[in-house]
């Protein structure tokens, strides 16, 4: 048997235990890489790689191989100049990246909820569903901002002169997740609060339902 045998066997046991920490750490570097000055292409390739990670724990080889081989696409048309490729096709790559991360979420909460004993594994795979959900939102929350200029409103960045960035994107994003409302971003435009108030009931449902899902499982003797 090759190396890549027991190596891969190990990686399905723990698919989403690696996702879970890839995750994390994408999160942690996207203040450094904005610290360091670092442009967002490089924060969007470890948005896209994150992605890629998410993809491995989608059912079906065919299924699966499709959506990395479009992932990969969506990656090349990002990493590739506005200019180049246009801006259009660019936006359109951002769009289906956003979709294959919803489908790789909806994967990952298919095998957290649809379980009768809760491992660690279900643990993992409910926690990057979440940390999933917190990343796309700031994606389209800097989509947003970029789209339509004004519908955020950063005072770190007014002050400073610079563009709404995507690492405050998902700063917000998470804060408003969470409803931490700290209120250094304010939503201005009627699609930005839309899509603020949709991310904060569906943060705050995720964590009801999964909790009183996760703990139903692991006390009813029937399942």
């Amino acid at each position: 048997m090759s190396p890549a045998g027991p190596l891969a066997a190990a990686y399905g046991r723990r698919r989403y235990a690696v996702l879970f920490y890839t995750l994390l750490v994408t999160l942690g570097a996207a203040p450094l890489l904005a610290a360091l000055h670092f442009s967002t292409d490089l924060l969007q390739i470890l948005l896209v790689l994150s992605l890629l990670a998410a993809l491995l724990g989608v059912p079906g080889q065919r299924w699966r191989a499709l959506l990395m081989i479009a992932a990969a696409l969506a990656l090349g048309l990002r990493a590739a100049p506005t200019t180049a490729v246009g801006s259009g096709l660019a936006a359109g790559a951002l769009a289906v990246a956003c979709a294959i991360a919803v489908l790789a979420g909806v994967s990952a909460l298919r095998f957290a909820m649809g379980t009768a004993r809760v491992d660690a594994e279900h643990i993992y795979a409910a926690l990057s569903v979440y940390l999933l959900a917190g990343l796309l939102f700031g994606v389209v929350h800097w989509t947003t901002e970029q789209t339509w200029p004004g519908s955020l409103t950063d005072a770190a960045s007014q002050a400073g002169g610079a563009p709404f960035s995507l690492s405050a994107a998902i700063y917000y994003s998470f804060v408003t997740l969470a409803t931490l409302g700290y209120g250094d971003i304010v939503p201005r435009s009627e699609m930005a609060r839309g899509v603020a108030v949709l991310e904060a009931i569906g943060g705050q449902l995720y964590v009801a339902v999964l909790v009183a899902n996760l703990v139903g499982t692991r006390l009813s003797p029937s399942r």
